[in-house]
């Protein structure tokens, strides 16, 4: 039961750190790529995610390919996200002087 919870709390944690960096990468470095702006970017790159990171999460030894499946939710999410915000014409936040 406790490691159900620990590797239900690694999941939730790296899809909300992953969605919101994939989210910010897309909006502010990725803003004049065309190719982010198509319809099978997010799942490319959801797909690409969830290839890199299912041998490493199968590895360890409390999550599984369950926590890689979220993880390439995450980042397909936070393109197609991003990808919105660009769209939308939604800027940056810009801190400082």
């Amino acid at each position: 039961m406790i490691g159900f919870l620990l590797s239900l709390a690694i999941a939730l944690v790296l899809a909300i750190t992953v969605h919101g960096a994939t989210r910010r990468f897309v909006r502010d470095r990725l803003r004049y790529v065309e190719a982010v702006r198509k319809g099978i970017a997010p799942w490319l790159a959801g797909g690409a995610a969830l290839l890199v990171s299912a041998p490493v999460m199968a590895l360890l030894p409390i999550v599984g390919i369950g926590t890689a499946l979220t993880v390439g939710l995450a980042v397909g999410m936070g393109v197609a996200n991003g990808a919105r915000d660009i769209k939308a014409g939604t800027s940056p936040i810009v801190y400082g002087p």
